[in-house]
């Protein structure tokens, strides 16, 4: 377990509550506490474990705000949650299995890449569902199973990926498509926590404050992505992206 002091404690847990607020509006909120628990010094497989230990607050708060504005379609979550769970438990087992020789690269690079992808990203087109509403919701059960084995193996980019995929595939609006999201969001978080606190990956000291944080953060983010849009905060998370990664670019030169 790396050594972290009381103020770092408390700067990650300042971290997850803006990561809260961004991940509630459009996803991406991992891709700011990873990189920071990586940054803190923890090892690739310990700062995976704790930051889902501390998503999986924010996604559950984010889903009841979404759920009581009548922003979720049950027909849906009732294959798109254990679709998730499914998908996330094999892409955390898959994860386990690898080195943390290997994984301190990989993990930067996919950093950098969706950092790219989110930067570079056009708005989605307003469109009409690509798919018949009879099979919406095996549809999203696929779209959750694919990036729930996404989320369990990494995460960071799973929130926006799926509001993506709800709005191009099933003609979402991006509200909608965002309380959408949470329902495999939530799931995922729930399934890998879980595989990730039974093999001790899970570092509780820090974890638990963080999810004080994004619990906050959540609250505060829901209101704002059902009230409107999120440009600016987009900004900001990629700017935070980009600092942190050539931090950690930087630590991985000198090891």
């Amino acid at each position: 377990m790396p050594s972290v002091t009381p103020s770092q404690i408390g700067l990650l847990a300042l971290v997850a509550f803006a990561a809260g607020i961004v991940d509630a509006i459009a996803g991406g909120g991992g891709l700011v506490t990873l990189p920071a628990l990586l940054a803190a010094g923890f090892p690739p497989h310990l700062a995976l474990g704790t930051n889902k230990g501390q998503s999986v607050f924010g996604a559950a708060t984010s889903l009841s705000r979404f759920a009581a504005a009548g922003m979720v379609d049950w027909r849906r979550a009732r294959l798109a949650f254990p679709a998730a769970c499914a998908g996330s438990l094999a892409g955390a087992g898959l994860l386990l299995r690898l080195s943390p020789t290997l994984l301190r690269p990989l993990i930067l690079a996919l950093l950098v890449a969706v950092a790219l992808f989110l930067a570079l990203r056009r708005a989605p087109p307003r469109v009409t569902a690509r798919v018949p509403p009879r099979r919406a919701p095996l549809t999203a059960a696929a779209i959750a199973l694919v990036l729930g084995a996404y989320d369990g193996f990494f995460g960071p980019g799973t929130g926006t990926f799926l509001i993506l995929a709800f709005a191009s595939l099933l003609g979402d609006g991006l509200a909608r498509a965002s309380g959408e999201a949470k329902v495999a969001n939530f799931a995922s978080n729930l399934s890998a926590f879980t595989l990730f606190a039974w093999r001790g990956n899970v570092v509780w000291a820090v974890a638990l404050p963080m999810a004080a944080g994004q619990f906050l953060g959540s609250l505060l983010g829901a209101h704002l992505a059902i009230r409107g849009g999120d440009v600016f905060v987009r900004r900001i998370v990629l700017l935070v992206v980009l600092a942190l990664s050539v931090k950690i670019a930087w630590d991985l030169r000198g090891g």
